[in-house]
């Protein structure tokens, strides 16, 4: 009898179990740190039962966020800065791993397996590359394989390119985990995520799979953190503060919409390689408002952010019925969600603690989630995503 390779029992015996402790791990494109969650699961697909049992974010350096912008978003970047940052930022979120499990007093051997998204740096469905001949794509970086040797523990990584392989554009990913987590029947509700990119996931009061939608919407945080690093050498608007300080220049907010993207048919993908200061300035060519004072720009940004938002659910859904409830850190962006309530005064608007779940840690469970499914889930077929389990695995040893 031939031997058996003691890693392939070990990852036998864990999707035995019937329970597991799994950790998701998420870095978005705000770049802002990595969300880690700790959570307890039993079951798999619809029938998943868990227990978020720790959560924190661990800020990245403005060191480190520079390495990453030296490639993220960029048609040309240094293919030396990307095979090393693979390598590091796989290495780095590790130590982050064995740090707050530290911190938690876990020991790590404890632990059934790490969901890590990574970091992506470049996102590029057919419809925005227009490159004949090439099909949707996304790549995310930080090696699965560093991770799981410098914890010691299984770790389940690159989540989007099975979503592309099977005909996908990679993204959003939030729809298995929206619809466990928020689906009630009887109402009609949306999970609306507002990161570096909005989008949302619509549950419909009939239960019906074949009527959810999960999809981007445009630009959630990016072109606001963007504008605030160019004016205000701050990395995001806390509170705020620079939106409500300054005035909506109608004839750049009329001009900001004015792409293909949002007349396309959902679902659609998209990123910080469309939506950037490059893009604000196409349009405030277009409006004449060049000479707008950073704290207006802040403001028609933060409007052009929720008038998005609510277009699309306006044109989309029914409204005087429909239940939202937000996550990210847009989720705190007190002008947005202000000017959405007011856009969408026949919804209501709570963010997802209304249902038991902590709007930062939103992100990091789905993926634990995701983890959870490739190590003892089936396909499940859900709207008009394909039906497939995503995540490459690395063993420890």
């Amino acid at each position: 009898m031939l031997p058996f390779n003691q890693n392939l029992q070990k990852l036998f015996n864990a999707a035995q179990k019937p329970e597991k402790i799994g950790i998701g791990l998420m870095s978005g494109t705000s770049l802002d740190g990595l969300d880690i969650v700790l959570c307890r699961f039993s079951g798999n697909g619809l029938q998943t039962q868990f227990t978020l049992l720790e959560f924190i974010t661990v800020p990245y350096s403005e060191d480190f966020k520079k390495e990453i912008q030296s490639v993220f978003a960029r048609q040309e970047a240094s293919l030396e800065k990307v095979c090393l940052l693979n390598a590091y930022i796989g290495n780095f979120h590790g130590e982050l791993v064995l740090q707050a499990l530290a911190d938690w007093k876990i020991n790590p051997e404890t632990i059934d397996f790490i969901a890590s998204h990574g970091q992506t740096i470049y996102h590029a469905p057919k419809r925005l590359h227009q490159q004949n001949g090439y099909p949707n794509a996304t790549l995310q970086i930080g090696d699965g394989d560093h991770l799981a040797i410098k914890t010691g523990i299984l770790t389940i990584s690159d989540f989007r390119q099975k979503h592309i392989a099977a005909g996908g554009e990679g993204a959003p990913l939030a729809l298995y985990g929206d619809v466990l987590l928020g689906s009630k029947a009887g109402e009609n509700r949306i999970l609306l995520n507002i990161g570096g990119i909005a989008n949302l996931t619509f549950l419909p009061a009939n239960g019906n799979y074949a009527d959810i939608l999960c999809t981007d919407i445009g630009p959630g945080n990016t072109l606001i953190d963007a504008a605030c690093r160019k004016y205000f050498n701050k990395p995001y608007d806390e509170d705020s503060t620079i939106a409500l300080s300054g005035t909506v220049n109608e004839q750049l907010l009329n001009a900001l919409p004015d792409h293909p993207f949002f007349s396309e048919h959902a679902p659609k993908t998209t990123g910080p390689e469309l939506f950037n200061l490059d893009y604000v300035g196409r349009a405030q060519l277009k409006s004449n408002s060049l000479a707008i004072n950073g704290q207006d720009l802040v403001c028609t940004l933060s409007a052009f952010t929720a008038k998005s938002i609510a277009d699309f659910i306006k044109a989309n859904f029914k409204t005087d019925d429909l239940k939202i409830f937000t996550s990210g850190g847009g989720a705190k962006n007190v002008y947005a969600i202000d000017y959405l309530k007011k856009e969408l005064p026949d919804a209501s608007i709570k963010n997802t603690s209304a249902l038991g779940i902590n709007p930062d840690a939103k992100e990091a469970i789905l993926f634990a989630l995701l983890g959870n499914e490739a190590l003892c889930g089936e396909p499940v077929k859900i709207g008009r995503n394909p039906a497939v389990l995503m995540g490459k695995f690395s063993f420890a040893g």
